[in-house]
């Protein structure tokens, strides 16, 4: 059986509709590629500056001595990201790209703490964890022919939920009952969305104008960055060896 069989069998009409296929296929390929390396490199260097600051006692005193900085690193962090979302079309792809990185040495600042809290092995394997969940979902995510957008509106839904009930619990009813509820429903919230924003982000990168394409890696990056460390901090409280 000739090409032109094998490409008609499998749904195309033409050779040159499948050839057409198949370079859009690689050029999507390429650009998540893209996506994934930023992403790697902003995580090394949250992780970097987290293991900098831990190890460095007048340095971590000088940021979490008053509960001020706190708030303000969170707020810096917020802002970078809703800038980012709101602006990155007026944005360079490089300014957009630096913007992420300084974010994620924002987080890398914030995250700290968690090594004076639990153990540097609990800490590596729940990482080791994370990495193989997030893995998983975002290649399932990726290949598979499923739509999952039918999910994205109940995902987002849930999220907000979450971050209520996160400050609910904080604010109000200290329960540590509640707070492995919210855990819980935290680590299912980030693997579907990982899967999700994975499934976003091929598409947006099928159909999009190739001269955003920097920018679509960036913003492709950073929403898979975050769903590594939201999925990484609620594995924590599962995995994570207190130093007490």
């Amino acid at each position: 059986m000739n090409d032109w069989s094998n490409n008609y069998e499998s749904g195309y009409q033409t050779a040159a509709q499948a050839e057409n296929e198949m370079t859009l296929q690689r050029y999507v390929a390429g650009v998540m590629r893209k996506v994934y390396g930023k992403m790697t490199l902003g995580l090394i260097l949250t992780a970097l500056t987290s293991y900098f600051v831990a190890n460095n006692p007048t340095v971590l005193n000088l940021l979490f001595a008053t509960r001020g900085i706190v708030w303000i690193l969170m707020l810096a962090e917020l802002g970078l990201v809703f800038f980012l979302s709101a602006r990155i079309d007026k944005l360079s792809t490089g300014t957009a790209t630096v913007m992420f990185y300084i974010y994620s040495l924002l987080t890398g600042l914030s995250l700290a703490p968690i090594f004076l809290i639990y153990t540097g092995a609990s800490i590596a394997k729940t990482f080791a964890i994370t990495a193989v969940t997030f893995g998983s979902m975002t290649l399932y995510g990726y290949t598979t022919r499923q739509d999952l957008s039918k999910f994205g509106s109940i995902l987002i839904m849930a999220l907000i939920g979450l971050i209520v009930s996160v400050l609910v619990n904080v604010l109000l009813l200290h329960s540590p009952m509640f707070d492995l509820i919210i855990s819980i429903v935290g680590v299912l919230i980030f693997v579907g969305l990982t899967a999700w924003d994975t499934q976003s982000i091929k598409r947006m990168c099928a159909i999009a104008d190739p001269s955003t394409m920097g920018k679509i890696a960036t913003m492709g990056a950073l929403s898979l960055y975050l769903d590594f460390i939201n999925l990484f901090l609620y594995l924590l409280r599962f995995f994570g060896g207190s130093r007490n």
